[in-house]
C-alpha cells in the first residue's frame, strides 16, 4: 500500500522583471543579462520548491527557454534556428517562469510574474561592398580644378554599423590627375588639357568599416570639354593624293566652331602653296619645244638655254637643275649664243618668253641684271636689245636702226611688279609690236608704268654679240668681257622672231596642272560668294551662314591633271575673318596648316620592239622612196603593280604577285640615232614625208647623225611616223651595212625607251652575175633574218669597203663548195627517191635549164625554218647547220630533230612556164641533171 504526500504549493516562481541578451548571427546561444534563474520561496520542498519550465510569450520566435537545473531554477535561452541579422536585427518577447505544482502530476502549479526579455542580434561580416552603377560619368571643361566632380557612392548588406557602413574609397588606376574622399568625392589634382587627353578612364574601388573591400571594382570616365575655341573642328592636317585619283575633298567633315557668337559674316581664303615644286607648281615637265608645238605656238620659235648638247653647248658651263631644265645664275655666268642661231633681224614683231625666279638685289645700289641682251661684240658698247632686272622692275630695251627719219622713238619699257622680287617663279612674256610692248606675267596683260625715247642707232659694221645672263661689254674696256650679271634662276627662254603669241597660247604655256577645285558648284548654298585665282591656287569664299559656309568648304578638293605628278608634300593654309553683328571682328578664328601628300606615280616602262635586222638588195636602197626602216614597229607601255590578296599572311608579303599593266601614256621624243660613222649627206640620208606629220602634235629634225622626232603626242602617233621613215643610199658599192638606234622618251627624259638596235644589210650582186643572166628577177623583199650567236654578223661587223675584192673572191669559193656539196646531196637523195615512183612523182619537178641563174649574197645570213619529212620511210635527213666563218657543216640525221641553219640565199629564175622560186632547203629538189 503506497501513501502519496501532497506538498503545499504556497508561493509562485520568481524571475526577474527584465532580460537584455546577445546572439551572434549563424549561433544558436543568446548570452543573457542577468542570467536565466527563477526561484521559489517553497524550496527545498519538492515540487513545489523546484522550476520545471520557462514558457515564451510571442508569436513564432525562434527562440526557446530551457530548464538546466530544477532546484536552482537555472535556465538557458536558445535559437530554434539560425539567426540573421540582416533579416531581423532585434527580438523582444515574454518570459514565464512554472514550478513543479504540488506532486508528481504537476498539479497545482504556479507560475511567474511575466518578464520581458530583449534580444540583440551581433552581426558577422560577410557581405562585400557594391556600387549603386555599373559606370559613372562626368563631363569637366579643360583648364579648371574641381572640389567635387562627381562622387560615387557602394552599399553593404551587412546589418550593422560597423560592416555595413562604408568607411574609404581608393582610387586602383594609378598615374591619374585625380584623388577621392572617404565620403566618394573625385576630383583633379591638376588642370587637364583636351589636346592633351580627351577622356580618363579610372577604377575605384570601396571599404566598408570592417576593411573588406568591394568584389569588383567600378569605371568612372571622365571626359575633357574643351574650353570653347573659336575655329574650324574635324579636319585632318595630312591629305594622301594617289595619281590619278582625280579631285579629292580636302575637309570632307569641317565644320566652324564660333561659341555661339552673333556672327554677321564669313570669309575663308584657302591657298595651295606649291611655290616649292618645280616652276611655282606642277606644270607639265616636257621641253620648250613640246609644250609650243603642244598649246599651238607659232613656229620658229629660238631656245636660248637648250640641254647641253654637241650642238648647243653654249650652256655647258652653267649651273642647272636637270630635273626641270632650270638655270641658276650667281652673278658670275654668262652664256653667249652662237651667230646665226637668232637672226640678227627680228622685225617689228617677235616675243620673248621665259621663266623667272628672283629676288631682290644685295648692297645699296643694284646693278643692271641682263637676262637677255644683244650688243656690239667689239669696239663700241652699244646695246641694240635687251631684257633686264633693275631695281626690282623690269626693263626691255630696243635701239631701232637709223633708217628713214631720224627721230626719237619709243626705246625702254618699263614694268615695275612686286613678283619681279618675290622669289617665286614666274612666267614672262612680252610681246612686241613696235611701238607698242606688252608684258604678259603669268598670263595676266601689265602695260608699261614708263616708257622712255631715245634715238636710233645708226649703222655699222660691227659685229654683235647676243648673251644670257649678262651683257657683253665689247667696248670702252682693255678687254671685252661680260658685265651686268644676273642673279635668280631662268628657264625656258625663248625667242621667236617675226611673230607674236596670243592669250590663249601664253595661258596654256603657263598653266598648272594642280590646284583646288570644288566639287558640284550648283549645290553651293545661297548667298555664298567665291574666287579663284588665274592658277587656281587661292579660292577665296564669302558667306553670312554659318552651316552653308561648312558645306562649300567641305566641297573645296585639290586635283592634278598629270599622268605622273611631281611627288611630294602641297602645303595647304585655311585663314578666316568672322564679323559679327554691329561689330567690326568679334572672334578670331586660328588658322588651319594642313597639307596634301602625292605619292609617286608607278614608273613605266617604255618598250620599242620589231625587226631587228633586215637585208634588201642595193637597187631598192638607191631608188627614189629607199627602204623603210621600221615597218612594224611598236610601243608600249607597261607599269609593275602588285595585288593584296585579303587572305595573305603576313610572312607571304615579300612574295606577293605582281602583275604587268599596259597603260597609256604619251611621248614627248623619240630619236632614230645612226651607230657608227655618221651619214655621208653626199651618198645617204633619212627621209619622212612630212605629210605625215600633219594632224598631229609632232615636228621633226634631220641631221647626218640620225632622225629626230619630238612632240606630245600618243604612242600610237609616234608609232605610224617611225613607220614611214625611210633609209636611202645612192651610192651603196661601198656600203654593206648601217646599224641604227631608237630611243624614246616621256617628260623630257624622266622615262625613256629601251634602247632598240636595227641593222640594215644591203645585198650587192656578185660579180659572175653580169655573164651568167642578166635577166634575173630581183624579189622585192627578203625575210627578216634573226642570227644565232657566232654567225656570219661578226664577219660584216669587219668588213670595209676597202677589202671588198678579197671577201667577194672569198664567198665565191664558199660558193662552189656549197654548190658541189648540195650536187652530191641531191644525187643521193634522188637515187632513194626513184625506189619510189609515187614519192618522186611528188617531190620532182621538171626544170628548164636554158634560162637558170644562180645569185648568192655571201653576206646574207639567216636562219632556216624547222621542218620535218613525213612522207618518207627513210630516217629524216635534217640540214645542216653551216657557218661560213670557218667554212665548216654538220650533217644531222636524227629523226624529228629541228636544227637552225645559215645559208647562202639563192634565186632561181625558171624560163617562161615558171616563177623564180627561192633556195630554201639546201639544193634538196634540185632535179638530177645538175
Amino acid at each position: 500500500m503506497c501513501i502519496f504526500l501532497l506538498s503545499v504549493n504556497k508561493h509562485k516562481p520568481w524571475i526577474e522583471t527584465s532580460y537584455h541578451g546577445v546572439i551572434t548571427e549563424n549561433n544558436d546561444t543568446v548570452i543573457l543579462d542577468p542570467p536565466l534563474v527563477a526561484l521559489d520561496k517553497d524550496a527545498p520542498v519538492p515540487f513545489a520548491g523546484e522550476i520545471c519550465a520557462f514558457k515564451i510569450h510571442g508569436q513564432e520566435m525562434p527562440f526557446e527557454a530551457v530548464v538546466l537545473n530544477k532546484t536552482s531554477g537555472e535556465g538557458r535561452l536558445r535559437a530554434k534556428s539560425p539567426i540573421d541579422c540582416e533579416l531581423q536585427k532585434e527580438y523582444t518577447f515574454i518570459i514565464q517562469a512554472y514550478d513543479c505544482g504540488a506532486g508528481l502530476g504537476g498539479t497545482n502549479w504556479k507560475k511567474s510574474h511575466k518578464a520581458v526579455v530583449h534580444i540583440q542580434v551581433k552581426d558577422v561580416n560577410e557581405f562585400s561592398p557594391t556600387f549603386k552603377e555599373s559606370v559613372y560619368k562626368a563631363t569637366v571643361t579643360e583648364g579648371k580644378i574641381y572640389d567635387s566632380i562627381l562622387q560615387v557612392e557602394a552599399i553593404d548588406e551587412d546589418c550593422s554599423p560597423q560592416y555595413s557602413q562604408i568607411c574609404n574609397y581608393e582610387i586602383v588606376t594609378t598615374d591619374v590627375p585625380f584623388a577621392i574622399d572617404r565620403n566618394g568625392n573625385i576630383r583633379n589634382t591638376e588642370k587637364l588639357n583636351y589636346d592633351k587627353q580627351h577622356q580618363y578612364e579610372i577604377m575605384v574601388t570601396a571599404f566598408d568599416c570592417g576593411q573588406k573591400h568591394a568584389t569588383e571594382d567600378v569605371l568612372v570616365r571622365v571626359n575633357v570639354k574643351p574650353v570653347c575655341k573659336p575655329g574650324w573642328q574635324d579636319w585632318n592636317k595630312r591629305i594622301e593624293y594617289k595619281p590619278g585619283s582625280g579631285s579629292i575633298p580636302l575637309f570632307p567633315s569641317i565644320h566652324l566652331e564660333t561659341c555661339d557668337g552673333p556672327v554677321s559674316s564669313i570669309h575663308t581664303t584657302i591657298e595651295l602653296q606649291t611655290n616649292y615644286i618645280g616652276k611655282g607648281c606642277d606644270r607639265e615637265t616636257y621641253s620648250e619645244k613640246s609644250l609650243q608645238k603642244l598649246c599651238g605656238a607659232s613656229s620658229g620659235a629660238i631656245d636660248l638655254l637648250p640641254s647641253p648638247s654637241a650642238t648647243t653647248n653654249w650652256t655647258a658651263g652653267l649651273l642647272m637643275d636637270n630635273n626641270d631644265m632650270i638655270f641658276k645664275f650667281d652673278g658670275k655666268q654668262g652664256a653667249k649664243i652662237p651667230d646665226g642661231i637668232v637672226p640678227k633681224n627680228l622685225t617689228d614683231q617677235f616675243t620673248i618668253t621665259l621663266w623667272m625666279k628672283h629676288g631682290p638685289s644685295p648692297g645699296l645700289r643694284a646693278e643692271k641684271e641682263t637676262i637677255l641682251c644683244n650688243s656690239d661684240k667689239t669696239e663700241m658698247n652699244r646695246h641694240h636689245y635687251a631684257l633686264y632686272v633693275h631695281n626690282c622692275r623690269l626693263v626691255f630695251l630696243l635701239r631701232k636702226d637709223f633708217d628713214q627719219a631720224d627721230t626719237f622713238r619709243p626705246a625702254e619699257f618699263h614694268w615695275k611688279l612686286d613678283q619681279i622680287c618675290d622669289k617665286e617663279w614666274h612666267y614672262y612674256v612680252v610681246n612686241v609690236e613696235f611701238p607698242v610692248v606688252t608684258l604678259y606675267m603669268d598670263g595676266t596683260t601689265y602695260e608699261p608704268y614708263l616708257v622712255t625715247n631715245d634715238w636710233p642707232i645708226h649703222p655699222s659694221h660691227i659685229a654683235m654679240q647676243l648673251t644670257v645672263g649678262a651683257c657683253w661689254q665689247g667696248g670702252e674696256v682693255t678687254k671685252p668681257r661680260f658685265a651686268q650679271y644676273f642673279h635668280g634662276s631662268l628657264a625656258s627662254l625663248t625667242i621667236r622672231p617675226g611673230k607674236i603669241e596670243s592669250q590663249k597660247v601664253i595661258s596654256c604655256l603657263q598653266a598648272c596642272k594642280e590646284g583646288l577645285d570644288i566639287n558640284s558648284l550648283e549645290s553651293l548654298g545661297q548667298g555664298i560668294k567665291y574666287h579663284f585665282n588665274p592658277s587656281q591656287s587661292v579660292l577665296v569664299m564669302e558667306g553670312d551662314d554659318i552651316e552653308n559656309i561648312n558645306q562649300a568648304l567641305q566641297k573645296v578638293s585639290y586635283i592634278n591633271s598629270r599622268q605622273f605628278p611631281t611627288a611630294g608634300v602641297r602645303r595647304l593654309k585655311v585663314s578666316s575673318k568672322v564679323q559679327c553683328f554691329g561689330e567690326d571682328v568679334c572672334i578670331s578664328i586660328p588658322d588651319i596648316d594642313a597639307y596634301v601628300m602625292v605619292f609617286q606615280a608607278n614608273e613605266p616602262k617604255i618598250t620599242i620592239s620589231g625587226m631587228d635586222h633586215f637585208a634588201r638588195p642595193a637597187a631598192q636602197f638607191e631608188s627614189e622612196r629607199g627602204v623603210i626602216l621600221l615597218p612594224d614597229v611598236r610601243i608600249v607601255s607597261t607599269v609593275t603593280k602588285t595585288e593584296h590578296p585579303v587572305d595573305l599572311k603576313e610572312h607571304d608579303r615579300a612574295n606577293k604577285p605582281v602583275v604587268l599593266e599596259e597603260m597609256l601614256h604619251n611621248l614627248d621624243f623619240c630619236d632614230i640615232l645612226v651607230i657608227g660613222a655618221e651619214l655621208d649627206p653626199e651618198q645617204e640620208c633619212l627621209e619622212l614625208d612630212h605629210v605625215e606629220l600633219q594632224g598631229k602634235h609632232l615636228d621633226a629634225t634631220n641631221s647626218t647623225a640620225g632622225y629626230s622626232i619630238y612632240g606630245v603626242d600618243s604612242m600610237h602617233n609616234y608609232e605610224q611616223v617611225l613607220q614611214q621613215i625611210r633609209y636611202r643610199n645612192w651610192h651603196t658599192s661601198v656600203t654593206f651595212d648601217r646599224k641604227f638606234r631608237v630611243k624614246c622618251s616621256e617628260l623630257n627624259g624622266r622615262y625613256t625607251s629601251n634602247e632598240f638596235n636595227l641593222e640594215v644589210n644591203i645585198l650587192h650582186s656578185s660579180n659572175f652575175k653580169d655573164h651568167v643572166n642578166h635577166m634575173i628577177v630581183q624579189p622585192q623583199f627578203l625575210q627578216s633574218v634573226h642570227h644565232p650567236e657566232g654567225s656570219i654578223s661578226a664577219l660584216h661587223n669587219s668588213v670595209v669597203p676597202s677589202v671588198a675584192t678579197i671577201v667577194i673572191i672569198i664567198c665565191v669559193s664558199i660558193l662552189i663548195f656549197i654548190i658541189t656539196l648540195g650536187v652530191y646531196r641531191i644525187r643521193t637523195a634522188h637515187q632513194h627517191s626513184s625506189a619510189d615512183s609515187e614519192g618522186s612523182k611528188e617531190n620532182e619537178m621538171d626544170w628548164d635549164d636554158s634560162a637558170l641563174t644562180i645569185t648568192v649574197n655571201p653576206m646574207e645570213k639567216y636562219e632556216k625554218p624547222h621542218q620535218t619529212e613525213e612522207e618518207s620511210e627513210e630516217e629524216d635527213i635534217e640540214d645542216e647547220e653551216e657557218d661560213t666563218t670557218s667554212a665548216e657543216s654538220d650533217e644531222s640525221e636524227e629523226e624529228g630533230e629541228e636544227e637552225e641553219e645559215e645559208e647562202e640565199e639563192v634565186i632561181v629564175q625558171k624560163g617562161d612556164k615558171q616563177n623564180a622560186t627561192r633556195f630554201s632547203k639546201d639544193l634538196h629538189d634540185l632535179p638530177s641533171w645538175l
